[in-house]
């Protein structure tokens, strides 16, 4: 499965748009933005955001349609979107493993149980938004801190369901750190077992260290040294794979977070030197 975008991205937030201004973004390769927050937006704004759509290429990563729910597929939302991922040129839409509703929104993204059961729904709804929006997505493994009802385990569910629904992968290397830690298992061993074909691109994030044996997912903070060395080990392991910064709150000097996105530019850099190629 090719990569639709390459190079380093940088996750679009209104909050940063003053200070993007006037940055230089030259190693800003592409950038990511979730629908829900731009699906309606017109006016000033609305031409900002378009401004920027325009000039990177765009991922789109969902945030509502809440994949695991045991509600109906929300398809009018799919509907309406379906437009604007095309109006807007995005090259790859990708959505969270996880549900964030019922019969009401949750706020949070909870945790799908790890079962063979829980396989076939989620597989099938996939399927169902693939074929609504006219294209293959990709699908994020998330953060968690319980797993209930587990049968298999988390790498045995993802791949099941990137099988069963043949879908693209989001690999988010912070999501493998947290979840490493909170659950127990190893990192790479974890990235090891991913199938590499299928994977889109990668995040990177900051998280929160509340105890020794518990981490909280929040793209809050700077990437910390582990997380960037777990990155270096998917390189190894995939290739210098499209990565893109994810920070949604207390955001540093834009020179400091463009300075993490010239980091991931370094990294990918030297994996490519070292001759690593895609595989898996």
């Amino acid at each position: 499965m090719e990569t639709a975008v390459s190079g380093a991205g940088l996750g679009l937030r209104r909050a940063l748009f003053d200070a993007l201004d006037g940055a230089d973004l030259a190693d800003v390769g592409f950038m990511e933005y979730a629908p829900e927050n731009w699906m309606r937006v017109g006016g000033r704004l609305g031409r900002r955001f378009r401004a920027y759509c325009e000039r990177f290429p765009m991922v789109a990563h969902g945030l509502s349609l809440s994949l695991g729910s045991p509600a109906p597929l929300d398809t009018e939302y799919l509907r309406e979107l379906k437009p604007f991922l095309d109006s807007h040129g995005v090259l790859c839409f990708t959505e969270h493993l996880s549900y964030c509703s019922d019969h009401g929104h949750l706020y949070d993204l909870m945790p799908i149980p790890f079962t063979e059961e829980a396989v076939a729904h989620v597989a099938s709804r996939i399927r169902e938004t693939q074929a609504i929006l006219n294209r293959r997505i990709g699908i994020e493994h998330v953060s968690y801190y319980a797993t209930p009802a587990q049968r298999i385990t988390e790498i045995e569910f993802l791949n099941a369901v990137l099988e069963e629904a043949d879908c693209g992968l989001l690999l988010d290397v912070n999501n493998v750190y947290v979840n490493s830690i909170n659950a127990g298992y190893d990192a790479r061993e974890f990235i090891d077992a991913l199938p590499g074909d299928r994977i889109l691109y990668v995040h990177i994030a900051g998280h929160y260290v509340e105890a020794e044996d518990l981490r909280i997912d929040t793209h809050g903070s700077d990437v910390i040294e582990p997380v960037w060395a777990l990155l270096d080990h998917a390189y190894e392991r995939f290739g210098p794979l499209p990565t893109l910064l994810e920070r949604d709150f207390n955001f540093p000097p834009i020179a400091h977070l463009l300075s993490e996105v010239r980091r991931i530019d370094q990294h990918q850099r030297r994996c490519r030197t070292a001759g690593h190629v895609a595989s898996g």
